[in-house]
């Protein structure tokens, strides 16, 4: 008996069904994985601190590029200098930019979220949820969206230098989404944004976002019925609080933008900007729901009688 022969045939028997077991059908490869956003996480956390301007955040950006590469698209960077109070300081947001089904003249639409984290000298701060998770669920998104190719123009922007290098101030903090707002603005291009969608600090175990008061009114009560459209009615907390992230900059040129964050992080949001912010806080499930819930708003943007414009 020919053993190796035998092996080889037995092999060629099973590759088909080890193939359908192990290949995602189409329905997933739609489907928002929150457990496979979790997983981009849990690499980055592994990369330690990724503060502005460090070697973990290059590293960081690096891991961005070769993820989107990996479902077919590229990652611009974009690359700066920003006058930090430490002095200049080399930053870079990356683009990943999906044109839409109806074609160059439709709507922009930004899915956006930063992905370095607070600067500590005297705390080991990871930033799982913050920075980690926004960054887990764009990579996710990006792969759907190359996936399901959306109507209108989307642009996945990964945001450097959200956190500020000392104290939060309006000249120290959100340094890239300053730097893309004004760029766009000088470019012209900023009237073809129809909305930002930002993501921040949306991993928590105990997800609940807020109705953020910066955010455009109408995409706010997208959100609400967004949630409800996904089975989660109580997902958007009927308290409202004005949180100053990366729409900001957009919202003080005239964007539509919505900010999609969960500020209540652990007991009286003690976790946020300690060394808790750790993978154990964070869920698969809230990444996935806060992914479902974009796709939704963004279908709603796609509905408006204007998207075919």
């Amino acid at each position: 008996m020919n053993t190796f022969r035998d092996w080889a045939l037995r092999l060629a028997t099973l590759a088909p069904l080890w193939w359908m077991l192990t290949t995602p059908s189409p329905a997933q490869m739609l489907r928002v994985d929150g457990a496979r956003a979790l997983r981009h996480v849990e690499r980055l956390v592994a990369m330690g601190p990724r503060a502005a301007g460090s070697r973990q955040l290059e590293q960081t950006r690096q891991y961005i590029e070769t993820q989107v590469a990996a479902v077919g698209l590229k990652a611009q960077r974009q690359p700066f200098r920003a006058a930090t109070p430490g002095g200049p300081l080399p930053m870079a947001n990356l683009l990943v930019k999906i044109p839409g089904s109806r074609g160059d003249t439709a709507p922009l639409v930004l899915l956006s979220g930063h992905f370095d984290t607070k600067r500590f000298l005297d705390r080991n701060f990871v930033g799982a949820n913050d920075g980690g998770s926004s960054t887990g669920l764009l990579l996710e998104l990006t792969r759907v969206l190359a996936a399901r190719r959306p109507q209108l123009n989307v642009w996945i922007v990964f945001f450097d230098g959200e956190e500020a290098i000392g104290s939060w101030s309006d000249s120290d903090s959100l340094y890239g989404s300053r730097h893309l707002a004004s760029t766009l603005q000088a470019q012209g291009e900023l009237t073809r944004v129809r909305a930002l969608i930002n993501v921040d600090m949306v991993a928590d175990r105990d997800l609940q976002l807020l109705d953020e008061d910066y955010s455009d009114r109408t995409l706010r009560r997208y959100a609400r019925e967004a949630a409800r459209a996904i089975g989660k009615p109580s997902l958007v907390m009927a308290e409202s609080l004005a949180i100053e992230d990366d729409h900001v900059p957009f919202v003080r040129r005239g964007v539509s933008a919505l900010n999609l964050i969960d500020f209540d992080y652990g007991p009286d949001n003690r976790y946020w900007h300690t060394a808790d912010d750790s993978l154990d806080k964070l869920s698969a499930d809230s990444l996935s729901t806060v992914g479902r819930l974009v796709l939704e708003i963004l279908r709603r943007l796609e509905q408006e009688p204007a998207a075919g414009r």
